[in-house]
């Protein structure tokens, strides 16, 4: 971090809708009621305005299109409340109370910082919204914080509770926001709650809660070239037949690279999960044109040996992750049916568990405020009991793909690191 780099918060208020909220109470779905999603996700989007001096203010422009764009969304404008109809389990009250908003300024250039690039030479800290002291920020279902820096660019950093909306959701209330911001009437996608229409089988009874152990897991980062990744997949096609994702590739390789590293017992089961979008298994009752925005994923776990994820090759690997994501719609339609035993959606963070968050086609890389798309976005998903890679995109100049883990202690650091870059 640079010390001498100065960051002033000029001003922290809520931003209420810009019409009267109508005061209704939101039931949420039995995905949106997973207690595990009662939880923040963090990030930080990075826009540098290319010299750009039109005399707008970014921090004015959005906080004007936050408070229009709440009108469409009433429950991000709302609190959590207890549900009377859902025994007690929570629901969105749409009190009008508003989203969380922050401005500050920065005492140096984008490029005085690397444009926000890795290593971050500013502090997440002083680029996202924080609430009042002694305020839960679970309490409030979305801040922002617009930080406006000597060249013009700026940082929106946001903080949204994950109850109300899963990543493809998030997006899309952040590109109303950018419809706004440009000067659009009304967003490009209409906002449809519908929580209703999401399957709600029978509660299982609970296991023991999930336990919480701090593993000591250290960042890594790096990025991989697009010929890299074409290359594997390439590879693939001729071995198997098939053809791969990015994703398979980029979730295989680190999977296989942290086994390979740790070195599990060889009879030990190792897992990956990730979090698959579902939208498509449900077009029979969600609208057809789109719009809804609320938690609607299945976990998919796959689990193999440490023997079999180290010693097999990457493309049997990658097979494993295809072969996961086959079982997707048999999986989840048991689910919908009360044909399981065991709830998928609680979890366990236990140290063999891989989890696997993509933040590249989520729709984040399109909103566009009126100064073009984000250079980059670094997202923050990361807690210290829980073994994570994060898939996202370099900054706007190089082209790949960006993994970002926290899922080795530092005794094993470098080599997974040495694991990794025998990928390119």
């Amino acid at each position: 971090m640079v010390s001498s780099i100065t960051l002033e918060r000029k001003s922290r208020s809520f931003v209420a809708p810009a019409a009267p909220a109508s005061g209704e109470t939101l039931e949420l779905s039995a995905i949106d009621r997973v207690p595990g999603l009662r939880h923040t996700v963090r990030s930080l989007h990075v826009f540098r305005r290319d010299g750009a001096d039109d005399g707008a203010r970014p921090a004015e422009v959005i906080r004007a299109a936050l408070s229009r764009a709440l009108v469409e969304y009433p429950a991000f404008a709302g609190r959590f409340v207890r549900s009377a109809a859902a025994a007690g389990e929570a629901c969105v009250a749409c009190t009008g109370d508003g989203a969380w908003f922050v401005e500050a300024a920065a005492g140096c250039s984008l490029e005085d910082v690397n444009g926000l690039d890795y290593p971050l030479m500013v502090c997440e800290e002083e680029l996202l919204p924080a609430p009042e002291d002694g305020v839960d920020p679970t309490t409030i279902p979305v801040m922002m914080q617009v930080t406006e820096f000597t060249c013009g660019g700026f940082v929106v950093g946001l903080v949204a509770v994950h109850t109300l909306a899963d990543g493809l959701g998030a997006a899309q209330f952040i590109n109303a926001i950018a419809d706004f911001a440009r000067g659009l009437d009304k967003p490009t996608m209409a906002p449809v709650w519908a929580r209703a229409v999401i399957p709600s089988p029978p509660k299982i009874p609970s296991g023991p809660p999930p336990t919480f152990q701090s593993f000591g897991f250290q960042h890594f980062v790096t990025d991989v070239s697009l010929d890299c990744i074409a290359s594997v997949k390439a590879e693939y096609f001729r071995a198997m037949g098939q053809y791969c994702s990015t994703f398979d590739v980029a979730i295989a390789k680190v999977w296989q690279a942290r086994t390979r590293a740790i070195k599990y017992s060889p009879e030990d089961e190792v897992k990956i999960c990730f979090f698959a979008n579902t939208r498509h298994l449900l077009t029979q009752v969600l609208p057809k044109d789109g719009g809804f925005y609320g938690n609607c994923f299945y976990p998919i776990t796959v689990t193999s040996t440490t023997k079999d994820v180290s010693m097999a090759g990457l493309h049997d690997v990658i097979k494993m992750i295809r072969d996961g994501k086959a079982r997707l719609p048999l999986e989840f339609a048991k689910w919908a049916s009360g044909d399981v035993k065991v709830d998928p959606y609680q979890l366990t963070f236990e140290h063999n568990v891989l989890f696997v968050s993509d933040w590249t086609r989520l729709g984040l890389f399109e909103a566009d405020y009126g100064w073009g798309a984000p250079s980059h976005i670094i997202p923050f998903t990361y807690a210290d009991y829980m073994a994570v890679v994060v898939l996202g995109a370099p900054p706007m100049s190089k082209k790949g793909t960006r993994i970002m883990t926290q899922c080795v202690e530092g005794k094993h650091l470098k080599e997974f690191g040495d694991e990794m870059k025998d990928f390119f």
